[in-house]
């Protein structure tokens, strides 16, 4: 049996950062990836995936992702269910996360005013620090 999911895509909001009682981090952000077609008029669309991810990654997800922010999601598919306060029984299929990868530089989207101002945060030996433009890459280009 195989459960994996790889996706790319945008945050469509900040990621939501909680807690267990028992201290256990947890956040939960919604992935939004374009479709590889188009639809009648022209137009790409987009599915909204919602995503959960567990202990020092949550923490991570939470203090640098944002709204926009691409990033690259590698988990599993999880689906569960529970009774609201109505007493209905709600279903929900979510992601399970055990690895995101931030698919842009923290200067990247914000902060360049401030490089071009001048102003830099210090060595991040990232070699694509200095170019101040976001990566453009179409869905098509990705291996997978």
């Amino acid at each position: 049996m195989l459960n994996r999911v790889v996706l790319v895509g945008r945050l469509t909001s900040d990621p939501q950062l909680r807690y267990t009682p028992n201290g256990v981090a947890t956040a939960n952000f919604t992935i939004a990836c374009n479709r590889p077609f188009s639809n009648q008029q022209g137009e790409r669309e987009a599915d909204f995936i919602n995503c959960v991810v567990w202990r020092k990654q949550a923490e991570n997800v939470a203090n640098y992702l944002k709204k926009g922010n691409l990033a690259g999601v590698d988990g599993r598919i999880q689906t569960r269910s529970y009774d609201n306060k109505e007493g209905r029984r709600v279903y929900v299929v979510e992601v399970v996360a055990e690895s995101v990868q931030f698919l842009e530089s923290r200067n990247s989207q914000g902060n360049s005013k401030n490089r071009s101002q001048g102003q830099t945060e210090g060595n991040t030996n990232d070699p694509f620090a200095g170019e101040g433009q976001p990566l453009d890459i179409n869905d098509d280009d990705l291996p997978f």
